[in-house]
């Protein structure tokens, strides 16, 4: 068994915060790596490749460094949460090459969405009229990112919406393997398989990084680390209620990057739509983790 750690609501808060500087750092990075910024662009799966490669390196030194003792992992679970979480990624790295940092994190806070909706079907959950509400209102607010006029749309915010429905897909996955293994268990073994499975498909694109590139791939598999570590660190100190509003500063923080350093300004259009999103993906944690009463199964909710 593993003792949770002690209740501490400020650290937590604290350690999301953190987590949600180093999430945005790592689209911003995967932005400068796809486009000329760092030499010629490297394909999306090069990138997440290096984002697998780097972070197991340094996951796999934590691990001999604190020697955690490992139980036999669920492999089922495991490979079909690597490989939505390799999609997932890969398709958001290929979206911030071509639109705004803050409207791809804007739209791919549409995950949780998109598992209530997996959920119906996989684990048999029931979605009352508070869900469907809350997920009407965030896919509003993706309709407008999406600008569906001839003028104003993007096909790569396309790419950032499928990068959200696989990632919710793969929150399916988180559920199942919650309270099986043990957290720097599972980081490492999601790495490891997702370094396998990167490497793989990233041989027919593969092209040899410049110096500049090789230092932006590690510093975005170490930051990766670093960001989920806080994440599932903060997560046990407090209760989900608490702390899922403090992670939607990733949207803050991807749309500062994003300014200052490729002077990227959201217009009206972005922040309408990443706000409505926002409210949407927030009525939604409210409702997801609200005490459920004692006795027997409430209606749905």
């Amino acid at each position: 068994m593993h003792s949770a750690p002690s209740q501490n609501p400020a650290l937590a808060a604290s350690l999301i915060l953190a987590a949600t500087t180093f999430i945005a750092a790592t689209t911003l990075l995967a932005k400068a790596l796809g486009t000329d910024a760092l030499g010629a662009p490297l394909h999306p799966m090069q990138i997440s490749q290096g984002r697998f490669m780097f972070a197991f390196f340094g996951i796999s030194a934590a691990v001999l460094a604190l020697r955690p003792r490992f139980q036999r992992p669920h492999w089922g679970f495991h490979i079909g949460r690597t490989s939505c979480g390799w999609a997932g990624i890969t398709l958001l790295f290929a979206s911030v090459a071509h639109i705004p940092l803050a409207e791809a994190t804007a739209i791919s806070f549409l995950n949780p969405v998109f598992a209530m909706l997996l959920a119906i079907p996989l684990l048999g959950e029931r979605v009352g009229p508070w869900r469907w509400g809350a997920a009407a209102i965030a896919m509003a607010g993706a309709l407008i990112l999406l600008r569906p006029t001839p003028a104003g749309f993007q096909p790569a915010a396309l790419l950032a919406l499928g990068a959200a429905a696989v990632m919710g897909l793969e929150l399916i996955f988180i559920k199942k393997l919650s309270g099986r293994e043990g957290p720097l268990q599972v980081l490492w073994v999601n790495n490891l398989l997702g370094l396998l499975i990167a490497s793989c498909a990233v041989l027919p694109v593969w092209q040899m990084p410049s110096a500049a590139q090789w230092a932006a791939l590690a510093a975005l598999g170490l930051v990766m680390a670093c960001a989920q570590a806080c994440f599932i660190n903060g997560m046990a100190r407090a209760d989900a209620s608490f702390v899922a509003p403090f992670s939607y500063a990733t949207l803050v923080f991807a749309a500062v990057y994003d300014f200052a350093v490729f002077g990227v300004v959201p217009d009206w259009v972005t922040v309408l739509g990443a706000a409505i999103i926002l409210v949407g993906a927030a009525v939604l944690a409210w409702r997801e983790t609200r005490p459920r009463p004692a006795g027997p199964p409430p209606a749905s909710v």
